[in-house]
């Protein structure tokens, strides 16, 4: 197992704990989506071009992170990626976005302990 690996599934752990209505695939999804951009750098640089640029400083940055909203989920991914995820999961594509707004800031926060 990887570094990147290990941190995710310490990450995993703490945020399943944390935050209510996790479902249990949903760690592993967002893992997919960080690998799939070619690492978290590529996939905050998305979200950056996206316009999200504040929020991502904020999530990596050691404050308080910034919240984005199930349509700027939509509008990142894509329609069809979140639409996947959701029948993987057996969810709606609705409840996904909304699922991935609320994880997504604070595993990039875990991610990046530092700010770094």
């Amino acid at each position: 197992m990887g570094l990147f690996d290990s941190i995710v599934a310490q990450a995993e752990g703490v945020l399943t704990n944390a935050i209510e209505d996790v479902h249990p695939g949903l760690v592993q999804e967002v893992q997919g989506l960080i690998n799939g951009a070619g690492g978290l750098e590529n996939m905050l640089s998305t979200f950056r071009e996206k316009g999200l640029g504040e929020a991502v400083e904020s999530w990596v940055g050691t404050g308080q992170n910034l919240p984005i909203s199930s349509e700027q989920i939509q509008s990142v991914l894509g329609n069809e990626q979140v639409e996947a995820i959701a029948q993987k999961l057996g969810l709606s594509g609705s409840d996904v976005a909304q699922k991935l707004a609320a994880l997504l800031p604070q595993v990039v926060d875990k991610l990046t302990p530092n700010g770094q």
